[in-house]
């Protein structure tokens, strides 16, 4: 029985040692250790240290990346359009002994003071923006860099400033929705009309392209023609002056072989000269050898 009160007040001797010379760091702290009011030293590595009992005392800062949400603006743009913004900023605390001495190490403080002057950007920025303008929300870099200016003395770094929504009043959506429709189909006319202009002029083009390629076409074809005429006269005088008789001959039977074609009729005088070479093939059995073939 003695053993276990002996045990139980040394644990909480041991308790008590723990709360009066050490404390414990958090990965996602930082810690301040004050005398009398006054910055001693700042821990930003975690684990276990120690203190002065009774004389120190520790004040934990978050270490982590932290977001606020910025009271809703309402504000009038430069093409007159009222809108209610609703925006949130991610910060950190950077210098924890400057957020000490500025802010006492209170969050809600430096949240309060963060909410005024990014409010106060906000308004400012968005009054001299269009409706495109602020969906594009490029204008929101510059708000950052404007506030961090200000707030570079409370220990702060703000890492962006964003907006969430920004909506229309009701009475207003329609109107709006009806011009951006409007200004939308004027574009799509537009790209419409200018397609059209392009295709017609490829097309007239192309059919200018085929009526060059035609004419060329037909040109180079009738001097093939020609070219063709030409040589074929220029053999049949060489085969006149070299065999007279044989030309005669040949020619003959080119003539014989388009008017006798298959169920062809000829009527002629027996005294035709056109049939003398027939009656001459016919006695010596060739008019057979032609039909064959």
């Amino acid at each position: 029985m003695k053993s276990l009160v002996v045990f139980i007040v040394v644990v909480f001797l041991a308790l008590i040692g723990y709360f009066l010379f050490a404390f414990t760091v958090d990965e996602t702290q930082k810690a301040v250790v004050l005398q009398f009011g006054e910055i001693v030293r700042i821990v930003e590595s975690p684990g276990l240290h120690f203190k002065t009992p009774l004389l120190e005392n520790v004040v934990y800062l978050e270490d982590r990346l932290l977001s606020y949400d910025i009271r809703s603006a309402p504000v009038i743009t430069v093409d007159k359009q009222r809108l209610t913004v609703d925006s949130y900023t991610l910060w950190r605390i950077q210098d924890p002994r400057r957020f000490m001495e500025t802010m006492r190490g209170l969050r809600n403080n430096a949240e309060q003071r963060l909410d005024d002057i990014i409010y106060s950007l906000l308004r400012d920025s968005l009054a001299q923006k269009s409706f495109e303008d602020i969906l594009k929300r490029e204008f929101l870099t510059e708000v950052k860099q404007r506030a961090q200016t200000q707030v570079k003395d409370f220990g702060i770094e703000i890492i962006d400033v964003r907006i969430k929504r920004a909506d229309l009043p009701t009475a207003n959506e329609q109107a709006v929705y009806q011009r951006m429709i409007k200004e939308r189909r004027q574009i799509a006319q537009r790209y419409r009309a200018e397609g059209e202009q392009q295709a017609l002029g490829i097309r007239s083009e192309a059919d200018r392209q085929v009526q060059i390629t035609l004419a060329e076409a037909h040109k180079r074809s009738e001097e093939l023609k020609g070219e063709g005429d030409a040589s074929a006269l220029q053999i049949y005088a060489e085969a006149y002056n070299r065999d007279p008789n044989f030309f005669l001959f040949w020619r003959t039977l080119e003539s014989y072989k388009t008017s006798l074609a298959q169920n062809s009729t000829l009527v002629l005088s027996t005294e035709s000269d056109y049939l003398k070479l027939l009656e001459l093939m016919n006695s010596k059995g060739l008019i057979e050898a032609l039909d064959n073939r």
